[in-house]
């Protein structure tokens, strides 16, 4: 694929750099423009060009996790950031890939987030839990259309019976503050990484509400619909990452949590993605100076969104390996 190869070298092998020479630039569709991803995407970049004698890593915009998949099949991109949900519903053809599958997967890399979904509402309006939102009359935004979280968030509010009753604001990320602003919508679904801090996106909704954000109340009957579905996780945590006060309704940041790990075409070199991994767990304090929301990284930790069903990519495979992570019953990608 183009943008995966050598760069700036003469006389290379082709990108698999098995004499060890050429340099090899991975190019990652890292979503919208203050999202997770591309944060996180732009730390493995900077601590690429800091600590790598080889590798290079490019992030390119792209319209989100689960739009990532089609991209990726498109072949748009050769490496990404997705999430468990969007990838297990590529490859048992259900959701939105039930009507418009994808013919090719990518192979998995390692996780690198965990993004944390809840609901605030804005004090202009007069909803104050998420009861009323099932009596419906509100306009919501369950964040941008092909992200990986909207498409988690679609699916929790269909079965918790909030999507029909309201109106469903549909509008990027980058317009979602200004509408915020103007009190164009109600409530709306932000989130955090990893516990430390919201994403960008989300951080500048805090910022232009005017300090006019509450975090819902949250009853057994949604808590019910996040711990049933098999794309969430159930968190009940403190409130983190709002310049204001947030717990006029509750003291609990309730969050369907989302988990995101880097995929990788075949055709990049074992040796880039064995590479992203040494950056991840050795140069963890370069990346949190390029994004403070950076996951602490662990060999462990790193294999938690394994599907058994999708190989993994042999260079990621091999770092599993090296570490003494890796299980048999897991299928590792051609080199």
């Amino acid at each position: 694929m183009g943008a995966v190869g050598l760069a700036g070298c003469s006389g290379g092998d082709g990108g698999d750099g098995g004499d060890g020479s050429g340099d090899v630039t991975v190019t990652i569709g890292g979503t919208s423009t203050g999202s997770s991803t591309q944060a996180a995407g732009q730390a493995l970049a900077r601590a690429a060009s800091q600590h790598s004698d080889f590798l290079n890593i490019s992030v390119q915009e792209t319209q989100g996790w689960t739009a990532n998949l089609y991209a990726y099949d498109s072949g748009d991109i050769p490496a990404m950031g997705v999430d468990n949900n969007s990838l297990s519903k590529a490859l048992n053809e259900e959701g939105p890939f039930a009507d418009d599958p994808v013919d090719t997967l990518p192979d998995q890399g390692f996780l690198f987030t965990s993004l944390q979904i809840h609901w605030v509402g804005l004090e202009s309006s007069d909803v104050e839990s998420v009861a009323d939102l099932r009596e419906g009359g509100y306009t919501i935004y369950p964040i941008q259309p092909g992200f990986g979280t909207r498409l988690l968030t679609e699916e929790i509010l269909n079965e918790a019976g909030m999507w029909e009753p309201n109106e469903i604001l549909n509008v990027d990320t980058g317009d979602i503050p200004g509408a915020v602003e103007e009190g164009r919508v109600d409530a709306l679904c932000l989130y955090g990484a990893n516990g430390v801090n919201l994403s960008g996106w989300c951080q500048e909704v805090d910022v232009r509400s005017g300090g006019g954000l509450n975090l819902l109340e949250v009853d057994d009957e949604f808590r019910s619909v996040i711990e049933d579905h098999p794309g969430a996780i159930l968190e009940e945590i403190d409130p983190y990452g709002y310049e204001q006060e947030v717990t006029a309704y509750t003291d609990t940041m309730t969050t369907w949590s989302l988990a995101g790990q880097w995929a990788f075409s075949p055709d990049i070199p074992a040796r880039a993605t064995e590479e992203i991994c040494r950056l991840a767990i050795e140069h963890e304090e370069t990346l949190r100076e390029s994004d403070p929301t950076t996951l602490e990284y662990s060999p462990e930790a790193m294999t938690q969104t394994v599907i058994p069903d999708i190989d993994i990519h042999a260079g990621v495979a091999n770092f599993f390996e090296d570490n003494d992570v890796w299980d048999d019953s897991w299928s590792r990608g051609d080199e």
